[in-house]
């Protein structure tokens, strides 16, 4: 078995959905369970969230993904969040109950002609409106139109949703209410007109993201859909508000797999980037970039090892990485020895590497750290 691993703690992840729902009453709750969960395992966590009735929806960025889950035995309806781009897509989507996005005449057509090959008029959609994202979807002044194309072509508008760019920030905030202010005058032009059709009223409206759940009202929708915020981490690290106590779920974990000696003076590593100011003790773990630990740790990260905090010496390898235990002390032993265990990313003892704090290291966030996590890297579940 491959040292390097994850382990999943569910219950953290279940709290976390909890505290949306508490959050969001009255409302359904799409779980976006996209890029493998965030890199925590979609069909595990999917199973779970299941099991405990605490997703009504899932969301994904593909169709394999939502094939995935619905050949795991998830009965849930699955959304995929962005239109699909050939027929070969949209017949795998109707063959497993996934009901994708339409942003356009164009999609609209598509989908119709896939529910027409399949036989499956009336099947569901969801119009998405682009009230500032500037990704997918239609102009909010083009939704009642749009709504009445996908009546025409005997589709179900199930849904209409919109995204939010920078709810996950107080700065944010005027640009977001302006898009929340647009995107619910579009879903009111589109519910009057189908009541003057005679159709009944979209049920599902939604827009708030982890940030929105977070952060600010849900009036006028129906639906929420949190991200980030079920896995343990609020968007903006500093600046979302706090507004539920969250749980990171994820901890990784590998071994040393060397200690050795290394004189004063001498270095460390791929372009000698390390040197050893003092005769020196360093440790080899089996955890490179193949495995998502980002080359920008280089000299910058730090792991824990027996409750201790120790820096990365060199250059992350893509299988290995080495790690500066310290000067020699004559007459002691090294203080790590082969097969103690080694946090990467989570808590030993009373000590913690937070999944924000190795963001900020690597400049990013906390969602690329968590989805750069390698394939190879086993997945180990709690409970």
């Amino acid at each position: 078995m491959y040292a390097t691993h994850v382990v999943v703690d569910l219950d953290a992840i279940a709290h976390n959905v909890q505290a949306a729902r508490e959050l969001s009453p009255g409302k359904e709750v799409l779980v976006a369970v996209k890029a493998d969960a965030y890199g925590h395992g979609a069909v595990q966590v999917a199973r779970r969230l299941a099991a405990d009735g605490l997703a009504d929806w899932f969301g994904v960025a593909t169709t394999p993904e939502g094939i995935e889950l619905r050949e795991a035995g998830i009965t849930q309806p699955i959304l995929k969040l962005s239109h699909c781009l050939s027929d070969d897509e949209l017949d795998a989507a109707f063959a497993s109950e996934i009901t994708p996005a339409v942003v356009s005449p164009a999609s609209i057509a598509a989908v119709a002609a896939a529910a027409d090959r399949a036989g499956r008029r009336g099947y569901p959609v969801h119009l998405a409106i682009d009230t500032g994202m500037r990704r997918i979807g239609c102009d909010p002044d083009d939704a009642v139109g749009l709504a009445a194309e996908a009546a025409d072509c005997g589709l179900d508008l199930q849904g209409i949703f919109t995204h939010l760019p920078i709810s996950d920030t107080p700065r944010g905030a005027a640009f977001t209410r302006a898009q929340l202010d647009r995107f619910l005058e579009a879903v009111d032009a589109v519910q009057q007109a189908r009541a003057a059709a005679g159709l009944s009223p979209v049920p599902l409206v939604h827009a708030a993201n982890s940030g929105a759940v977070l952060g600010y009202p849900k009036d006028g929708f129906t639906m929420v859909r949190p991200g980030i915020m079920a896995y343990g981490y609020y968007p903006d690290a500093n600046e979302t508000p706090h507004t539920a106590e969250l749980r990171q779920a994820i901890t990784w974990k590998t071994k040393v797999s060397v200690v050795k000696q290394v004189r004063a003076g001498e270095t460390v590593g791929y372009g000698r980037t390390w040197t050893a100011p003092v005769d020196s003790w360093v440790a080899t773990m089996p955890i490179g970039y193949a495995d998502g630990y980002s080359r920008l740790n280089s000299n910058r990260g730090r792991v824990l090892i027996g409750g201790r905090s120790y820096p990365i010496a060199g250059r992350v390898c893509m299988d290995q990485t080495m790690v500066d235990l310290g000067p020699v002390v004559p007459g002691e032993q090294a203080p790590a020895e082969v097969g103690d265990e080694v946090v990467i990313m989570g808590s030993q003892d009373d000590q913690m590497i937070g999944t924000d704090e190795m963001a900020g290291l690597m400049g990013t966030i906390s969602y690329e750290v968590t989805c750069l996590i390698g394939k190879r890297v086993e997945r180990v579940y709690l409970p």
